[in-house]
């Protein structure tokens, strides 16, 4: 391997206690944050940014909220949805009502309100789990999906029922709107994206996080030793809800610009990122990039080979789609239920004792 933590050593629990107390491991992320700012932006276009890049940022924050709920504090949700469609009509509402205000606190408050609808739909997990956690989960999804379309107040009685994101900018550069350059959304949800990693990942492995796993892994024992379930698990509720409620604000205003709450924000986006959880791995922050990541590119992917390349109809390249989603998602669960981050960590571990026997 190209790294030994021979000599690494630490002096102090702080610096133990490090997120990456590893020093090859930080110059790595810093040198990937460095080309995500500061390289990536020059060599882009619209198609790139659109394909793969907008969609693999605002998902992988959607997946990161959900892996605090499901992988973390074990309460499943199917609901995500409807959270992001909270996110995006909020995010609506707010850059109508307030045209002065900026659109990055737009973004925040979204994720704010999302934030609060979460934690009143949490509330029965305090009595139910598991399956039924499950099923009342769903109930919000249909639920906020069917208020949005029938409340003519969330969408400013439009005929058309849709909304619209208007145009706005920061410093000057158009965020939304057709005249936004492509590297000026990419930027804007990057900002998002790194800043909702960092302080999942604080939480996570601090007192908070601890709470949560201990009420994922057995929450009588969690209770008996003095963990609160009622503030930990609606705590959960409300920091998932907060990174969904923003990954749904940019889905809206940044990507797609216009959305119609049945179409953008089903049942199909729950599933699409609690497969992004299950794939890329329960209870991992890196889990939730690599598996945002695998299922934006896999569409992209057999879309260019096999159609662009091979000239195969677009429906049966879906469901070649729909076949290795379900296959992958059947083989993760059985053989190895922690995803993609765990191969990731099981290949790195094999990787530094080479070449010595493992």
């Amino acid at each position: 391997m190209f790294c030994r933590e021979a000599g690494d050593f630490k002096t102090s629990y702080e610096q133990d206690n490090q997120t990456f107390p590893i020093k090859f491991d930080r110059y790595r992320y810093y040198a990937v944050l460095v080309a995500a700012f500061a390289v990536v932006p020059f060599f882009i276009n619209d198609y790139w940014v659109n394909a793969v890049f907008l969609p693999f940022l605002i998902y992988s924050i959607a997946a990161i909220g959900l892996n605090i709920l499901v992988g973390y504090c074990g309460q499943v949700s199917l609901g995500t949805g409807g959270f992001m469609a909270v996110g995006a009509y909020a995010s609506y509402k707010l850059m109508t009502a307030f045209p002065e205000v900026s659109i990055f606190f737009h973004v925040i408050l979204a994720g704010g309100v999302t934030s609060i609808v979460c934690v009143l739909f949490g509330l029965p997990s305090l009595r139910i789990k598991g399956f039924y956690l499950a099923v009342a989960t769903l109930a919000a999804q249909f639920f906020l999906v069917w208020l949005f379309n029938r409340v003519g107040w969330f969408y400013n009685y439009s005929a058309s029922g849709q909304i619209t994101a208007p145009e706005r900018s920061v410093f000057g550069v158009a965020i939304t709107g057709a005249a936004n350059p492509p590297w000026s959304a990419y930027l804007f949800c990057l900002v998002f994206t790194v800043a909702a990693a960092i302080i999942a990942r604080n939480l996570t492995r601090g007192t908070v996080g601890r709470k949560w796993m201990a009420i994922r892994d057995m929450d009588i024992a969690a209770e008996i030793i003095g963990v609160n379930p009622l503030k930990a698990k609606l705590t959960a509720f409300a920091v998932s809800g907060f990174f969904v409620g923003i990954s749904g604000a940019l889905f809206f205003a940044v990507y797609l610009g216009a959305v119609e709450v049945g179409e953008a924000f089903g049942i199909n986006k729950s599933f699409l990122v609690l497969f992004m959880v299950i794939i890329g791995g329960l209870g991992s922050i890196f889990g939730s990039f690599a598996g945002a990541a695998f299922l934006v590119l896999l569409p992209v992917l057999l879309k260019n080979t096999l159609v662009g390349g091979l000239g195969w109809p677009t429906d049966l390249a879906a469901h070649l789609e729909f076949i290795i989603v379900g296959a992958l998602i059947i083989i993760f669960l059985i053989a190895e239920p922690h995803g993609l981050a765990q191969l990731w960590r099981v290949a790195k571990e094999k990787l530094r004792l080479w070449p010595f026997p493992h």
